[in-house]
């Protein structure tokens, strides 16, 4: 199974980063980090879009926040955000099947140029 997870620019000096390629085995864990550049004081949002589809929201979180928010047909334990500082997000998917391939997109707001910035 394996997710493309594209490096797209956007808004201002803000760039958003994730890792290109991840490859796992049915049954694991899949592993995606995020970085959200200058913008540290807003949640980062995870979307799912298998190709020729529509974004599906998975999950929002911020790193001061004690709970997570998911999308219609998502929820804890399967799908999982962290944080390792104000920045740093990673997404977590538990015992992955055929159905979560896709490509997954990390996304926040740039509140000083009043865009959303998405990778």
């Amino acid at each position: 199974i394996k997710w493309l997870l594209q490096h797209l620019f956007f808004k201002s000096v803000l760039l958003v980063t994730q890792k290109t390629v991840l490859s796992v085995s049915k049954g694991e864990t899949a592993t995606m980090d995020c970085n959200l550049g200058t913008v540290t004081n807003e949640p980062a949002y995870w979307y799912k879009q298998i190709p020729g589809g529509s974004p599906q929201y998975v999950v929002r979180f911020r790193h001061d926040w004690s709970s997570q928010y998911y999308g219609s047909g998502f929820s804890s334990p399967k799908f999982t955000c962290t944080h390792q500082s104000t920045a740093d997000y990673r997404l977590m998917i538990k015992n992955v099947e055929e159905g979560d391939s896709a490509v997954y997109y990390c996304k926040t707001w740039d509140s000083s140029v009043k865009e959303y910035a998405s990778q």
